[in-house]
């Protein structure tokens, strides 16, 4: 049987990093035909490290691993044939305490790792043989800065935990008067910590909940339906200004790179 093109090790941090850390996921990629990967908006903050050739970012200098903020448009991402390294996806509300700097200084932009101190840490990880171990070594890194990393306002921790558990389906006003703020105040002190207003985290849980029908091969009308859309006109329109193209060419260019691929447990050894 022919080797997949893509497979992926995923794990979860050690529990007491879970409410900063939300996956480690490693990548392995050969004879990749898909010339540019479209990085979509999410609820996350995004670590990528390289053991590969550097990532390269349209409008960028190639980075060897780099920090990406949560944002509001695609990222374009050129696609080597061979590729293998490590993502990583980050609380939002937990980055002050990981790297030093909050997800609203990293909103919209691409850093590079060495920049928020951790410039050895792409070369450490490449030294390991297995995914499993990078992983072991992650969990060292992002657990000796935990335990003594500030915090954000525990107001704001509410109100984003309550966005994700309903897809960002839920009122301004409404998480506000639950908090006892005015829509300002909560807009001002969320818009800080997190980079996006309230309004605009939902634009993004509610995309991301589309993604995830989409990539279960659900019509586009009934996902326009489940997730709160006008109609399915709504949903493309959402989709180009979120995605950069419509939902059908996302479909032709990238669900068929993601199904030829497998997931695999951080036991398994090698890249």
């Amino acid at each position: 049987m022919t080797e997949p093109s893509t497979a992926w090790a995923v794990a979860r941090p050690h529990p007491a990093l879970r409410h900063l850390v939300a996956r480690y996921i490693g990548y392995a990629q050969r004879d990749v035909t898909l010339g540019v990967h479209r990085g979509l908006p999410s609820r996350h903050v995004t670590l990528i490290i390289s053991l590969e050739r550097p990532v390269r970012i349209t409008g960028e200098t190639p980075m060897q691993a780099l920090v990406g903020g949560m944002h509001l448009g695609p990222v374009l991402i050129a696609q080597d044939p061979v590729q293998c390294g490590l993502h990583v996806e980050l609380n939002p509300l937990g980055v002050r305490t990981l790297l030093g700097v909050s997800a609203a200084e990293l909103s919209g932009q691409v850093v590079e790792l060495g920049d928020l101190g951790l410039a050895s840490l792409a070369g450490r990880l490449a030294e390991v043989p297995d995914w499993a171990g990078r992983f072991a070594l992650l969990d060292e890194v992002f657990g000796a800065v935990a335990a003594d990393g500030p915090g954000s306002a525990p107001e704001v921790g509410w109100a984003w935990r309550r966005m994700l558990g309903v897809d960002g389906r839920v009122r301004v006003e409404s998480l506000a008067e639950e908090i006892g703020w005015s829509r300002r105040h909560f807009g001002e002190l969320f818009r800080r910590e997190l980079g996006l207003s309230p309004k605009q985290v939902a634009r993004v849980l509610r995309f991301e909940r589309a993604l995830r029908l989409v990539r279960g091969r659900v019509d586009l009308a009934r996902v326009a339906a489940d997730c709160g859309y006008y109609d399915q006109a709504h949903l493309s329109n959402e989709w180009r200004a979120l995605a950069g193209c419509s939902p059908r060419t996302w479909i032709a260019e990238e669900l068929p790179f993601l199904q030829d691929s497998r997931v695999f447990s951080a036991a398994d050894s090698g890249a």
